[in-house]
């Protein structure tokens, strides 16, 4: 496909790592399975600099995988809230009790055994194989495959079967037998730091002299993007309560989702943007669930405005969503609420806290409220 393939790439590419690649990440260099695997499963579809921190903190909390396989799932979510994408952090804690009942707290050397993990695809799985133990195992994750479709001309949808099959054949016949840890690291670089997404740096990459996209002019135009579709629009009214003391009214989402294992407000999701008779009957639900009567004249009076106030957009990659607030101060200390601070809550919950205060709440005619009682 390219006359630079084989050994000659992957000696190209240790040698460019040797001098360029970045080395001061801290999971780099250590040959410790369990660090190679923490930093890769935070880094999918995550930037280095956020994972940074987290990455340190998991460490001084969990040093070992038997640390984290001993650990409360609400403490390892609780560590993991803010990073995103909280399916990752459930497998986590589900591979680390694997990594210990299976192979006795010590991560598998094969490519299969790694896969056989919650949460380990195969680019992981080789990632952790080359990295900590030198197997002669290919990667693919997002960096690589730019690199693979720029340097050999690929057009075409990465994650399109046909496409995906292609590159993992040029991902395993390019790996060398020799330092494939260092040349894994190497392709990881190289998308991160010159074959970038946008304004990549060409004239600093060891592989332009072969470079099929950038002879022909296309680097702009590969990878190929993924073909366009609708995000989902969903929507949801949210309850704040708040106390005297600080604390917010707080649930644990036991159901699967994207916030299943975290603590968020009372969230009620609609098929579509409720009317007034809609935000009622879920008024109607909260009062007589969490034993709110008391307040039933506070939420009347929020309801006809809140058809009118703007909805709190809150875009994720896959979803775009809609919140409306209800929002209600009980005196004293509640007993149902806990300080955001002590549970393991995702961004949302802090964006709806952050901006319920700044929500118009305009005066309701008595006759258009309805009786919550």
């Amino acid at each position: 496909m390219n006359p630079m393939k084989g050994k000659p790439f992957g000696e190209v590419l240790v040698r460019w790592q040797k001098q360029h690649g970045r080395q001061t990440l801290p999971w780099q260099h250590t040959g410790d399975a369990y660090k190679v695997w923490l930093s890769e499963v935070m880094l999918q579809q995550t930037q280095v600099t956020t994972v940074l921190g987290y990455y340190t903190r998991f460490l001084q909390a969990y040093p070992t995988v038997s640390d984290l396989a001993a650990a409360p799932e609400q403490d390892v979510m609780q560590l993991w809230a803010g990073l995103g994408y909280y399916t990752r952090a459930r497998n986590l804690h589900a591979c680390a009790k694997q990594v210990v009942a299976r192979f006795g707290g010590q991560f598998p050397r094969t490519v299969s055994e790694l896969e056989s993990l919650p949460g380990i695809g195969q680019s992981t799985a080789g990632a952790i194989a080359s990295l900590a133990y030198g197997v002669q195992a290919p990667i693919l994750d997002g960096n690589v495959k730019r690199v693979f479709c720029r340097y050999y001309g690929i057009e075409g949808y990465p994650e399109q079967t046909t496409i995906k099959k292609t590159l993992w054949g040029i991902a395993d016949a390019n790996v060398p037998a020799q330092q494939p840890g260092v040349y894994n690291q190497a392709l990881m670089d190289l998308g991160a730091t010159c074959c970038v997404p946008r304004n990549p740096a060409c004239s600093a990459c060891p592989l332009m002299q072969s470079c099929v996209a950038l002879a022909k002019g296309m680097v702009g135009l590969l990878p190929t993007p993924k073909p366009k579709k609708a995000r989902p629009e969903l929507y949801f009214v949210s309850l704040i309560v708040e106390d005297e003391g600080g604390g917010v009214l707080l649930e644990l989402q036991t159901e699967k989702g994207i916030w299943q294992g975290l603590w968020t407000t009372p969230l009620e999701a609609c098929d579509s943007q409720p009317d007034f008779a809609g935000l009622t009957r879920i008024a109607i639900a909260w009062v007589e669930h969490y034993g709110l009567q008391a307040h039933c004249a506070d939420i009347e009076q929020q309801l006809p405005g809140l058809l009118g106030q703007p909805w709190l957009v809150h875009e994720l990659t896959h979803r775009k969503m809609h919140f409306k607030v209800l929002r209600l101060k009980v005196p004293g200390a509640w007993a149902a609420c806990y300080s955001v601070g002590d549970k393991p809550v995702p961004k949302i919950v802090h964006k709806l806290l952050g901006q319920v205060r700044v929500l118009t709440q305009a005066a309701v005619p008595q006759q258009n409220t309805l009786d919550l009682r």
